[in-house]
């Protein structure tokens, strides 16, 4: 087999070697010759790949609030944090990024991207394993490279509208481990079919059943697939897709069952049998695990919830009733870490202790279910999934009614709103589709030290600019205005 560059350590400060990919910043580092079957095995099971990086996107949603330069805790202070994250907070325009500073999420999903690129364009080649099971290691490459470019369209474009989705930049689409080809910024509607063709080509080479939660599934195919078609508008494709997921694991979460301990690492813990809050390989509701700690780009105690936030947690929760992932995974007024106690009168603060999952999940699915039932279906089928969703998740629930589609359709996306707060880029996602319907679109509002700043629907900022590295190279890469 010729040789062929490969990414051992796909977000790491990588060596440099005389071949390198101009365009998108990316060296690999070292080289090897994968002869084995083995070997495209060790590539997959890379720990980068069980990681979805970056939840910085979160601090330009109405998820988010920064504290005062006077607040007792400074660590969530506005001024506390990195340049880009000031920049996103307070929506400015341009760059967000300084010159000779790392993206955080832009290098790591190219370095995964060349990794998947090597399994699938050479793993069938070798002699020392069945088809069945080339073809298994090449549709679990698949998945994670949808997964990754699903991630960057929805950060580094506009959202996907089918008027203009062939006109509107995407990101370059890398589809070789050819690290000398120059690539061009596809269009959002070449990158988004390359998606679906990655995952519909897996599919049926996907196991029914996998050892364990790192290694995608079928499940985990359809159930990424759904979020495709829900981002695309497709919500009779979505609703399908959920459902052959659902149809074979519906199994949630009882938060209920959990309280908190304060001063502890698992401070959200069971006080039956004081077992910690499970992390998200271990939890039931996982169907392919890739890993958004609370800690990803330093998000973890370093917000707040904005208001907006914290009132759609009031909304619709009965009286006697406690939302559960409001209480264990939020700090109100004060938060003991270890022997410190730290306060914020009057704030809530993101403080989550627990390894979230942001591959795919029972929960997501749940919701992408009842938002296609309530725009395409049965109101009431829509109403029945985010109740069963909310007798996990609060004490002493009352179910929700919906006179109408429209009624429960806003009830659905609320859910979604709680349920998904700060979760990587996945409340990005949802602001920039839905406001491109007026029922949904709004204005984000975030405030510092008596400023306030806005980011109108459909702003021109919602779309994050290419790293700066990377255009100080490739100066002619069309760009979003922003």
């Amino acid at each position: 087999m010729k040789k062929i560059f490969i990414l051992l350590l796909a977000g790491a400060s990588f060596a440099t070697l005389p071949a390198c990919n101009k365009y998108l910043d990316i060296k690999p580092k070292g080289y090897t010759i994968p002869e084995y079957f083995d070997d495209y095995q060790k590539l997959i099971n890379n720990t980068s790949l069980t990681a979805a990086v970056g939840a910085y996107p979160a601090y330009i949603t109405d998820d988010v609030e920064g504290g005062e330069d006077n607040d007792i805790n400074q660590q969530a202070s506005y001024s506390f944090y990195a340049v880009y994250k000031r920049n996103l907070y307070a929506f400015s325009p341009g760059q967000i990024f300084e010159q000779n500073s790392e993206d955080p999420q832009w290098n790591p999903s190219y370095a995964n991207i060349y990794v998947c690129n090597t399994v699938i364009n050479n793993v069938m080649k070798v002699a020392d394993a069945t088809e069945q099971e080339k073809k298994r290691l090449r549709a679990q490459a698949q998945v994670a490279r949808a997964f990754e470019y699903l991630t960057l369209v929805n950060i580094y474009a506009e959202q996907y509208d089918p008027a203009n989705a062939s006109a509107a930049l995407g990101v370059p689409l890398v589809l070789t481990e050819d690290i000398t080809q120059p690539y061009e910024r596809k269009s959002v509607a070449a990158v988004y079919a390359q998606i679906k063709q990655d995952l519909e080509e897996a599919l049926p080479n996907l196991p029914d059943n996998v050892p364990n939660t790192l290694k995608p599934g079928k499940s985990a195919g359809y159930g990424l697939l759904s979020r495709v078609n829900l981002y695309m508008g497709d919500y009779k494709a979505a609703l399908e897709n959920a459902n052959k997921v659902l149809g074979v694991n519906n199994a949630l979460m009882t938060y209920t069952s959990y309280d908190v301990q304060k001063g502890t690492w698992g401070r959200v813990y069971n006080p039956v049998d004081k077992s910690a809050f499970p992390d998200g390989n271990l939890n039931k509701e996982t169907i392919w695990y890739r890993r958004g700690t609370p800690s990803s780009s330093s998000i973890f105690t370093e917000v707040y919830a904005n208001p907006d936030l914290i009132n759609v947690f009031k909304k619709d929760l009965p009286a006697g009733a406690t939302d559960k992932r409001f209480s264990l995974f939020y700090c109100n007024g004060e938060a003991l870490f270890g022997p410190n106690k730290i306060l914020f009168p009057g704030r809530v603060l993101w403080a989550a202790y627990v390894d979230f999952n942001l591959g795919v999940g029972t929960a997501e699915l749940y919701l992408n279910a009842a938002e296609a039932e309530a725009r395409t279906g049965s109101k009431d089928r829509a109403m029945q999934l985010i109740n069963t969703l909310r007798d996990n998740r609060i004490t002493n629930n009352q179910p929700l009614v919906a006179a109408d589609n429209e009624a429960a359709l806003r009830l659905v996306l609320e859910e979604r709103r709680r349920e998904l707060a700060l979760m990587g880029y996945s409340r990005l996602a949802d602001l920039k589709r839905l406001n491109k319907d007026t029922r949904f679109a709004k204005t984000v509002t975030h405030t510092h030290n008596g400023q306030t700043y806005t980011l109108p629907a459909n702003d021109k900022r919602y779309v994050f600019p290419i790293p700066p590295k990377v255009l100080a190279m490739n100066p002619g890469i069309p760009q979003y205005e922003r």
